[in-house]
């Protein structure tokens, strides 16, 4: 099939290096926009640690950010149905990560 039909078809390849497939753990974002983009940096945050260092930033057009949304949503949704609610911590609650205590918990 020439690239023309590939293109026509909505057909394309992504590439994935071995670096990028690892993936990099983050345990926060942080969201900003202004009125022809969003912002958002993933941030690795670890206890006992004075900084959280940026791990990737990415840029969106305000329709790619509200179809990341949508994506997020529908994928939570569908995990959900398959694996039970997620369930979120309340303000002032334990997180995934024990950084207000002083114990050797991991």
């Amino acid at each position: 099939m020439a690239n023309e039909e590939k293109l026509q078809n909505n057909q394309f390849q992504i590439e994935l290096t071995p670096e990028v497939a690892q993936g990099v753990y983050v345990n926060m974002a942080l969201i900003a926009h202004s009125s022809s983009e969003f912002i958002v940096d993933f941030v690795k945050m670890l206890p006992g640690l004075p900084k959280a260092g940026v791990q990737s930033r990415i840029i969106l057009a305000p329709e790619h950010a509200k179809r990341l949304m949508i994506a997020l949503q529908d994928n939570v949704l569908r995990y959900e149905q398959t694996f039970g609610t997620i369930q979120l911590q309340h303000e002032g609650g334990r997180t995934i990560a024990p950084f207000r205590t002083n114990k050797g918990e991991a």
